[in-house]
C-alpha cells in the first residue's frame, strides 16, 4: 500500500539538524515539519530569493535558529556548522534554476559545487554529526541513446550549466565518500537525494510551471508554456520531504549501507506532459483559467525524463502518498489561501497533518510546541 513508510517522529525529537537553503521552497517545507516534530533546527542560507517567499509566508524564522549566509563563503560555513553541533545535516541550498544558470553559468558552479563542497569539509570537521544528505535533482544524468528511466548507476553528465553543476555535485559527494576523511569517519553517512520536478505551494521562482500558472491565474492572464509537450518526473514537496526524512533515518542507523545516492520521483513511469499538468492547474484553478503555447521554445532541454526510484521504495519503503491531480490540487489550494490572504502557517500545517494522516498515522503537534 502506497504510503505505508511514515517518518518517524520519535527519532527527530530533540534532535539537533542543520539545514542549508532553509529560505527556500522545499527546504522550508523541510523545516517546518522537523520543527513540528520538535526537531532543533538551525538554518543557513541567503535572504529569502524571492517575494514573496514561502519563509515570510508562514512565518518561519519563528521556529528556526536562522543564520544569513552563502555557502561559497568556506569560513562562515564550518563556523557556522561548528556552532550548531548538529547531529543531521540537509545541504540543499543551490542555484536551483535552469534558465539563471545560462546566464550566470560561473556562479551557478561555485554554488553548486564548492558549495557543497564547502558544506562537507566542515561536516567531516564536525564531530557531532551523523549524517549529511545532499539535495540534488533528477537531471544529473547523461543523455541516454534511448529514452528509459534512469537508475542510480546511469552514467551522469548533462547538456546545460544547471545539469552540469548539479551532477558534479554528485561527483564531490562521492569524493568525499572516497576520501581520507571519510576513512576517519566510518561512521558518518553521506548520501545524495535525486528528486523528480517538485510541484506545492509556496513555490515563487521564476520560469517554474506552478508559481508561473498562480500568477497568471492569479492576474486573469494564460499561462505561457515553453515546452508543453515535454514529460517530467512531476512529484509533490511533501513527497520529496519524507523521502529526505526517511532517507536519514536509515543513514544514521547504518551509515555505510546508505551512503549512496538515491532517486526520489514518481512510482509508475512518467507519462505527464507539461501541458497535462498546466491543464489540471487551470481545472483545479476555476474562473476560465488557461494556458498557450509560447512562440518560441526557449532554451534548449530534454524532452522526455523519468527516473527510476524502485530502490527508495524497496529499500526505504517510501512511495508518494497522493496521485498526481491530487497533490496539485493541494497545491493550488494552498496559494488560493494566500491570496485569500489567509493565515498560512496554520494552511501550511494543516497540509503537513492531512499528508501524515492519509495512511492512518497522525503527527499532530500543539501549536503551542511551535
Amino acid at each position: 500500500m502506497a504510503g505505508e513508510r511514515q517518518p518517524d517522529p520519535d527519532f527527530w525529537r530533540g534532535r539537533s539538524i542543520f539545514i542549508t537553503g532553509h529560505t527556500g521552497f522545499v527546504g522550508g517545507w523541510l523545516a517546518l515539519w522537523l520543527a513540528r516534530m520538535g526537531a532543533h533546527v538551525t538554518g543557513y542560507a541567503l535572504s529569502p530569493p524571492t517575494e514573496p517567499c514561502f519563509f515570510d509566508c508562514i512565518g518561519l524564522d519563528r521556529f528556526v535558529a536562522s543564520t544569513l549566509g552563502d555557502v561559497r563563503d568556506s569560513a562562515h560555513v564550518a563556523q557556522a556548522i561548528a556552532s550548531a553541533r548538529p547531529q543531521v545535516i540537509f545541504h540543499l541550498a543551490a542555484q536551483p534554476l535552469v534558465g539563471l544558470a545560462f546566464e550566470e553559468p560561473y556562479a551557478t558552479f561555485a554554488t553548486n559545487v564548492l558549495g557543497t563542497a564547502n558544506v562537507l569539509e566542515a561536516a567531516y570537521a564536525t564531530a557531532s554529526i551523523d549524517a549529511v544528505v545532499v539535495f540534488t535533482t533528477d537531471k544529473v544524468y547523461a543523455a541516454a541513446p534511448t529514452p528509459h528511466r534512469f537508475q542510480e548507476d546511469d552514467p551522469l553528465g548533462g547538456s546545460e550549466p544547471y545539469a552540469l553543476s548539479k551532477a558534479s555535485a554528485e561527483f564531490a559527494a562521492h569524493a568525499f565518500r572516497n576520501s581520507r576523511r571519510a576513512l576517519e569517519r566510518p561512521n558518518l553517512a553521506l548520501a545524495t537525494m535525486r528528486a523528480g520536478n517538485i510541484v506545492g505551494g509556496g513555490d515563487w521562482a521564476a520560469d517554474r510551471l506552478v508559481p508561473d500558472a498562480m500568477r497568471a491565474f492569479q492576474a486573469g492572464r494564460p499561462l505561457v508554456l515553453r515546452k508543453p509537450d515535454a514529460v517530467r518526473p512531476w512529484q509533490f514537496v511533501l513527497d520529496a520531504v519524507s523521502g529526505l526524512l526517511l532517507l536519514t533515518e536509515e543513514a544514521c542507523r547504518d551509515p555505510q549501507i546508505h551512503s549512496q545516492s538515491w532517486n526520489f520521483g514518481p512510482i509508475e513511469r512518467a507519462t505527464t506532459t507539461v501541458a497535462t499538468v498546466a491543464d489540471a492547474l487551470a481545472r483545479h484553478w476555476g474562473d476560465s483559467a488557461f494556458w498557450r503555447a509560447a512562440v518560441t521554445p526557449g532554451i534548449p532541454e530534454t524532452m522526455t525524463l523519468e527516473i527510476d526510484s524502485s530502490k527508495a521504495v524497496k529499500r526505504l519503503g517510501w512511495q508518494p502518498r497522493w496521485p498526481l491531480d491530487a497533490a496539485l490540487a493541494q497545491t493550488v489550494s494552498w496559494y488560493r489561501a494566500f491570496y485569500a490572504g489567509e493565515n498560512m502557517l496554520d494552511t501550511t500545517s494543516q497540509k503537513i497533518d492531512d499528508y501524515c494522516s492519509s495512511n492512518g498515522t497522525n503527527i499532530r503537534i500543539a501549536r503551542s510546541s511551535l
